[in-house]
């Protein structure tokens, strides 16, 4: 801002006493002081605010006047609380030096004048900005660019304004990760997420122990259209709240963010070939030295990213293999949720698919992706799924070389059938569970499931319902407790009489016995299709 504006229309009612010619002096910020001497505390651009305390007499007002043009003040504002009118020899004074005097009134606080002021340059350092951001997206866009991390660190420098673009499961593209827990980051993004599904219109807000947080979408490319694959520009603040200026900054540097995002998609068309066709190649069953070819390929383009020398398909110890599905999705998506979620920084994962599903293959020690980890990863993601979407994913164990890869696949997409007999929106299987019972049950159709789970036990429930008798709850832990009556009557806090009865009840109910391990094993398995 311009020493002028303090008295133009909407500022506080200063009155000018002095160097009008000099009122286009920039003004960078405000100091408030009575001190005989505050020149060491200036550092050029600031309005000067005093009650005048500090003058005893003529001489001073002169000592005064040329100690804080000496320090680069560009104006000097005078309350009259204190002592009075503005004397004369203080105008005079400032005449010579030509500094800007102005008289505050003594029904005007000096914080008034502060806070108009720090509103005026920031507004202005905010245009500034938020053209150097639209010049930055329109040099993105034309020159593939990258940058985002110098672009939130100026806005961080300027305006103290912090800033983070973070992938839908958390992870930060860009901006102070350190300023920013993973719980933290972990509640933005769901909260963004379910502002989408709901289709709120944004900027979306969301209030954390840290104070309030702006969240605005950065769109991936069309052929996406889906929030579940959107980065998210988290901006510290109630955008809601800002000046116009300072809202437009921010609707420039989503822009930015998303030419950024669709930068790096078109980067990864290639990547994306080549998946596919490992892909292709592993459905029929081709020769190693073909699968091999492809993964060196795909070392050699990592390898550009990451400056080393590309590995050959055998310096890769093993491979894992994720297979993916989604439902209730628009197509597309569980490839690009999963390239933003396994990419990282290396970008060494190769995902192919179409439509609902995808395959991932990518090298077990660079990115070990146990079961646990994924699902922990991907977890962020229920807030934007809905009641009907779901993404199920099953993870092979490593395959020691090229030509493992086929039986990896086949694995893994046994391993996504036992995730999808499970209930949740985001269900992942590991090979581990391969070997247990849960694979005879994840390839029994879902008729002969229910038909089996409800001739054991539907009488049991009934019973429960009407009489609040919690049978079911007595089964799982004496089943639990490998029919142990002492330890299940420890673990229900009853007496094991009480225990008998109910299990006593449970077969007659069911005209099993519970004594018998051909009964207890057709009982656990109903209970986990329950």
């Amino acid at each position: 801002m311009r020493v002028r504006d303090l008295l133009a229309p909407g500022a506080p009612r200063l009155r000018l006493l002095a160097a009008e010619e000099e009122l286009d002096r920039q003004v960078s910020g405000v100091m408030t002081t009575d001190l005989h001497d505050p020149g060491r505390y200036l550092h050029g651009g600031e309005l000067v605010l005093t009650g005048m305390l500090w003058r005893g007499g003529p001489a001073d007002s002169e000592r005064f006047v040329r100690t804080i043009a000496a320090g680069g003040a560009v104006a000097l504002a005078a309350g009259e609380a204190e002592v009075g009118p503005v004397p004369e020899d203080l105008v005079e004074a400032c005449r010579r030096h030509r500094m800007p005097l102005l008289a505050v009134p003594d029904d005007i606080a000096f914080g008034t004048v502060t806070e108009f002021i720090g509103r005026q340059v920031s507004a202005d350092r905010a245009a500034d900005l938020a053209a150097l951001v639209d010049r930055h997206r329109l040099l993105v866009s034309a020159a593939g660019g990258g940058g985002l991390d110098a672009v939130l660190d100026l806005l961080g420098g300027d305006l103290d304004l912090d800033c983070w673009v973070l992938t839908p499961t958390g992870a930060v593209i860009a901006g102070p990760a350190d300023r920013l827990t993973a719980e933290d980051r972990d509640q933005l993004v769901r909260a963004h997420l379910a502002a989408q599904r709901q289709r709120r219109r944004p900027p979306h807000r969301a209030r954390l122990a840290g104070g309030a947080y702006s969240l605005l979408p950065a769109a991936a490319s069309a052929e996406h259209e889906a929030p579940l694959v959107d980065w998210v520009l988290a901006v510290a603040g109630d955008v809601t709240e800002w000046t116009t200026k300072r809202q437009q900054l921010a609707e420039n540097l989503a822009r930015l963010v998303a030419a950024e995002r669709h930068r790096r998609d078109e980067g990864r068309r290639l990547r994306r070939r080549l998946a596919d066709e490992l892909l292709a190649l592993l459905r029929r069953d081709a020769d190693p030295a073909e699968i091999s070819r492809t993964l060196y390929a795909s070392s050699a383009m990592a390898a550009r990213y990451e400056s080393h020398e590309p590995k050959s398909p055998a310096q890769d110890a093993s491979w894992l293999v994720l297979s993916a599905e989604g439902t209730g999705l628009p197509e597309g998506t569980v490839r690009a949720v999963l390239e933003e979620a396994l990419g990282g920084t290396s970008d060494r994962a190769l995902v192919a698919g179409a439509g609902n599903g995808a395959v991932v293959v990518l090298p077990a020690l660079d990115s070990p992706v146990p079961a646990d980890t994924l699902r922990e990863l991907l977890a962020p993601l229920e807030a934007g799924l809905g009641s009907e979407g779901r993404i199920t994913l099953g993870v092979s164990a490593p395959a020691s070389e090229a030509g493992g890869l086929r039986g990896a696949l086949e694995e893994a997409r046994h391993a996504r059938r036992i995730a999808a007999a499970r209930v949740g929106r985001v269900c992942v299987a590991g090979p581990e569970e391969l070997a247990s019972h849960v694979l005879l049950l994840a390839a029994v159709p879902d008729e002969v499931r229910r038909a089996f789970r409800s001739r054991l036990l539907d009488k049991v429930i009934a019973y429960d319902i009407e009489h609040q008798a919690d049978l079911v709850r007595t089964l799982e832990a004496f089943l639990r407790s490998d029919g142990s009556w002492t330890r299940c009557a420890g673990q229900l806090h009853v007496h094991v009489n009480t225990l008998r009865y109910r299990i006593g009840r449970i077969e007659e109910l069911t005209g099993r016995d519970l004594s018998r391990l051909e009964d207890r094993v057709d009982f656990y398995l109903a209970l986990e299709l329950a």
